[in-house]
């Protein structure tokens, strides 16, 4: 996001991202289905379910091969899905190497199985260089709630794409869209060529030239690592709609609810536990 580093927006004041897709909305269910058809043959089901908690297999295309994210034992619903992707070139853009500190989420409901279908996030973050304050909000939206255009470049007749993200500006306002170039406003400000597009890098020939030459590809675990933990913070926070949390990156803890913490880490069934690093 060479664009937001040369100020073409000037310093960022506000950020908001959004999907279209909802938090169950591949696999249509909201709670476990009741019919128990045989395991096939060619499934190893326990080996299927992994660190899960063991249930009983419910048939095909309940969980394979898309609707194991909507379900909190196996994904992290909308979320944890496009969150990384679409998070990803903001974090970029402004430089953002660390988690949040502060969270909020409001949803439209939500049980022990399946994600909310639609969910906002509010995020609160360090500033960094290319912010205009010492603190940057950035909220995510999904299951087709996108962000209002008031107090923005943008002219009340321009439709936002159905996903991508919005970083609004001293002077302008850059709406990327999810797989499409970046758009500029306001338009007359911002001729075309505006924007120099930079070269599409395959991102798994990427991993595969690091493998080869032992060299770090584009990103590390320095850099994905705040970006997952971001993530997974908002469905966290899920769990507790409409309450602040206050988040401790260094201690991986919550500071002012503690019923929050519990879900940081979690508790893998018998022959699955996974040994701490470090």
């Amino acid at each position: 996001m060479r664009a937001i580093r040369e100020g073409k927006i000037g310093k960022v004041k506000r950020i908001h991202s959004w999907v279209n897709a909802a938090g169950h909305g591949r696999s249509g269910l909201i709670s476990r289905p009741k019919s128990t058809p045989p395991i096939p043959r060619t499934l190893d089901w326990d080996l299927w379910l992994g660190v899960a908690p063991k249930r009983r297999y419910g048939g095909d295309r309940v969980y394979h091969p898309w609707g194991w994210r909507d379900w909190q034992d196996f994904g992290s619903g909308a979320l944890g899905d496009f969150g990384c992707h679409i998070l990803d070139p903001v974090f970029t853009a402004i430089n953002m190497s660390c988690g949040p500190f502060e969270i909020k989420a409001e949803h439209t409901g939500m049980n022990d199985e399946v994600w909310p279908a639609q969910s906002t996030v509010h995020y609160l973050f360090p500033g960094t260089e290319y912010t205009e304050k010492d603190k940057i909000r950035i909220t995510w939206y999904n299951g087709g709630l996108k962000p209002p255009t008031a107090g923005t470049h943008i002219s009340e007749m321009t439709a936002l794409p159905s996903s991508g993200s919005l970083l609004l500006g001293e002077t302008g306002t850059l709406v990327l869209p999810h797989f499409r170039k970046p758009l500029l406003y306001p338009e007359a400000n911002y001729p075309e060529g505006s924007i120099e597009i930079a070269d599409d890098l395959n991102h798994y020939h990427g991993f595969v030239d690091g493998c080869l030459s032992g060299l770090q590809p584009s990103d590390g675990f320095d850099y994905g690592g705040p970006l997952t933990e971001a993530v997974q913070l908002g469905n966290i926070a899920s769990r507790f709609p409409d309450e602040t949390l206050q988040w401790n990156s260094e201690t991986l803890s919550f500071t002012n609810f503690d019923e929050a913490s519990h879900f940081v880490s979690k508790t893998y069934r018998k022959g699955w536990k996974i040994k701490p690093v470090g």
